[in-house]
């Protein structure tokens, strides 16, 4: 008991001495909420750690008098974030208010200033990343993102530091938690994709205005980052073509089943030669693929260096606490002195960024149920070097409409879209109704 009460005196007399690093923080949302409140409950494990108290000392708000449950003193709050970002006692700057300006113009300033900043903002890193390297460099700064991708899953870093050794062949994931929850629900409870979308909101994994998730641009700001990363080169926004989950059946979902598939929104980048090939598109995945396993709003990761070989991260990919627990170990990484602010986005051009998309296809028609139908759209898919790996028929759905579904052989993407052109004028058929990659993995 002695021995206790003289070691809880002794932590309390230190306690009193340590350095308090004080942090300012641009905007209050729910990734802020989570960051202070893990700040909070994790204060002793975070102050042994780094040998530092961590002090929210000023937060940039909208409205300073509406009522939140941080636990922060109301005086905290300011309109106004050049009181933050000229504070000299301020030493890192969270930047969590999303979108490119002002949230670029607020960086910069305080990284002329010699701020540090840790942000969770995937656009702004997307877009603007190299350029604020550069000016975190020149100003001897450092500039952390780790949680501007998947969420609590720890695969910047991890590419950047841990696996620095490898050269990397592939980088696919699951990125987006909205979009694989809806895709979730609708494989494993039937839902049409409007349902799942309305319960996604209901549960709070998708916005009011879901669009930035739903139609792939939250991904492909993600793979972005990712890729540019892991092979060394800047990549832009506008080289990545992307396609959403918008047109995904309950059809579709269920020939993915039965073909023992399951379709999820991927984001992947593979070197071929001197060459990435990267995109953003709904995928038929086997179901035997670990990536095929993963559910509901998490995130996952799949790896492949010449090195390590194949590895998956997996986990929460959005949140409150999940993301700020990122954000509070870029935090700790940036006070322990890590080499983690090194430039990432190489404005170099090693490899050129296509997207042939030389994989099998899943093709679903709606036809006229008539004879010749089959033959006529085989034919014209070899008339294309289409081969086709297997079809399916089924009863029709009325008003003499029936569903065709094919899966093609290994093809490019251009030679789909050519015989697809020409089938789109055949009088038997009434609807392209999808396209969807398959990817086999191999």
């Amino acid at each position: 008991m002695f021995f206790n009460d003289r070691q809880n005196s002794i932590d309390k007399i230190m306690e009193v001495y340590m350095e308090t690093v004080k942090l300012g923080i641009l905007g209050m949302g729910t990734v802020a909420s989570g960051l202070v409140k893990i700040i909070e409950l994790n204060n002793s494990k975070i102050s042994d750690s780094i040998g530092k108290k961590l002090c929210v000392e000023k937060v940039l708000v909208r409205n300073p008098n509406k009522k939140r449950n941080s636990g922060l003193p109301q005086n905290i709050y300011t309109t106004d974030a050049y009181e933050i970002i000229n504070d000299p006692d301020i030493q890192i700057i969270v930047e969590l208010i999303g979108g490119i300006d002002p949230a670029r113009e607020h960086i910069k300033a305080a990284l002329k200033n010699k701020k540090h900043i840790v942000t969770a903002n995937k656009a702004l890193i997307a877009a603007c990343g190299g350029e604020l390297e550069e000016l975190a460099a020149i100003n001897g700064a450092k500039l952390m993102y780790e949680a501007s991708v998947a969420g609590g899953i720890p695969i910047i870093n991890t590419i950047s530091e841990n696996l620095a050794a490898n050269e990397f062949d592939q980088i696919t994931g699951i990125v987006n938690g909205t979009t694989n929850y809806i895709l979730t629900q609708m494989t494993e409870n039937g839902l049409e994709y409007e349902q799942a979308l309305k319960e996604a909101q209901r549960l709070g994994f998708a916005e009011s205005d879901p669009s930035s998730d739903v139609e792939g641009d939250d991904a492909v700001y993600k793979i972005a980052i990712l890729a540019s990363i892991a092979f060394g080169q800047e990549i832009k926004i506008k080289d990545i073509p992307k396609e959403g989950i918008t047109k995904i059946s309950r059809e579709d979902i269920n020939y993915a089943r039965e073909l023992d598939y399951r379709i999820k929104l991927l984001a992947s980048a593979v070197k071929k030669g001197n060459e990435i090939e990267i995109g953003v598109h709904p995928t038929f995945i086997p179901a035997k693929h670990p990536l095929s396993t993963v559910k509901n709003e998490f995130n996952a990761v799949f790896l492949k260096g010449n090195a390590v070989g194949e590895l998956m991260f997996y986990g929460k990919g959005a949140g409150s606490l999940p993301t700020g627990s990122a954000i509070l170990g870029d935090i700790i990484s940036i006070l322990k002195g890590g080499k983690t602010g090194c430039h990432k986005f190489k404005k170099i051009e090693k490899y050129k960024i296509t997207y042939n998309a030389f994989k099998p296809y899943y093709i679903r028609f709606e036809v006229i149920d008539k004879p010749g139908v089959l033959g006529k759209i085989a034919d014209a898919f070899g008339a294309n070097g289409i081969s086709l790996a297997s079809v399916m028929q089924r009863q029709k759905n009325g008003d003499n409409i029936a569903p065709l579904v094919f899966i093609t052989h290994a093809a490019y993407r251009k030679n789909i879209d050519a015989a697809l052109k020409e089938i789109n004028k055949f009088e038997c058929v009434a609807k392209i109704a999808d396209i969807i990659m398959v990817e086999n993995f191999e």
